[in-house]
């Protein structure tokens, strides 16, 4: 049988080249997203693989939703072998005093509260299914450790999920657990077009940035849902190369 894979934000960018990928492979895949239509064309795009997928709408940060997401997973495919905890959101650019909590907040809920719920009902479902255990790959961000001007609540959010994979790492390992992170820079897809036209630096200035196709980041996450339970990638970089990261840019 087939292994299942739960991917959120799977209705566009990375969370739909992932999804494809994995349905490439022959995965059975559940695709979690806020709107519904989305999710759809996912699946529409994917019909040529063949793979079985169920659409699940939801809101990650909202804890019943989530609780119902599993359900709806385990009444379909019995148990969860992959969480790609993908779902996330930023803020509107602006210096942290000019900045609403109420944006804060939704960055929050979405970046970190729910990959900490769709982890949690991962774990669940992991730990106690037959065969036991599986991997969870967190969506980390280069961001983390190189913020770009105004990201307070996006860079802050990634940072913790560094906190947050290192932990589940650590507290899988008695249920054959494994708990990596990938680490995107300049991915293609329609959030980022805009940086190829220009992105704000920390002198103030706005400057093209280029970008690799997305495709690269569905490879490497591949790679990391491909590997045996007993190895696991912890954390892995990939961006576009030309991109200003590396020391001063």
């Amino acid at each position: 049988m087939a292994s299942v894979a739960l991917i959120t934000g799977a209705g566009s960018g990375i969370g739909r080249a992932v999804a494809l990928a994995l349905a490439g492979e022959g995965w059975r895949l559940a695709l979690a997203g806020r709107r519904p239509e989305p999710l759809m064309e996912t699946i529409g795009l994917a019909g040529a693989a063949g793979a079985e997928m169920l659409a699940v709408p939801t809101d990650v940060g909202e804890e019943a939703q989530v609780d119902a997401l599993f359900t709806a997973i385990g009444d379909r495919f019995g148990r969860l072998d992959l969480l790609f905890n993908n779902a996330g959101t930023g803020a509107a650019p602006l210096p942290i005093d000019e900045l609403p909590v109420a944006q804060w907040n939704r960055v929050v809920a979405a970046n970190l509260t729910g990959a900490f719920l769709c982890a949690r009902g991962a774990f669940r479902m992991m730990r106690t299914q037959d065969p036991r255990g599986g991997r969870i790959i967190n969506n980390g961000s280069i961001s983390a450790q190189a913020p770009r001007p105004f990201s307070a609540p996006y860079t802050a959010t990634k940072h913790a999920i560094t906190g947050l994979t290192r932990s589940l790492a650590l507290d899988g390992r008695a249920f054959d657990i494994a708990c990596g992170q990938i680490d995107i820079g300049n991915a293609e897809t329609p959030l980022t077009s805009r940086m190829s036209q220009g992105a704000l630096q920390p002198d103030g200035e706005l400057r093209p940035e280029p970008l690799m196709d997305v495709a690269h980041v569905a490879d490497a996450v591949l790679y990391m849902a491909g590997l045996p339970l007993d190895a696991n990638v912890l954390f892995l970089t990939v961006m576009a190369n030309q991109m200003p990261f590396v020391g001063r840019g």
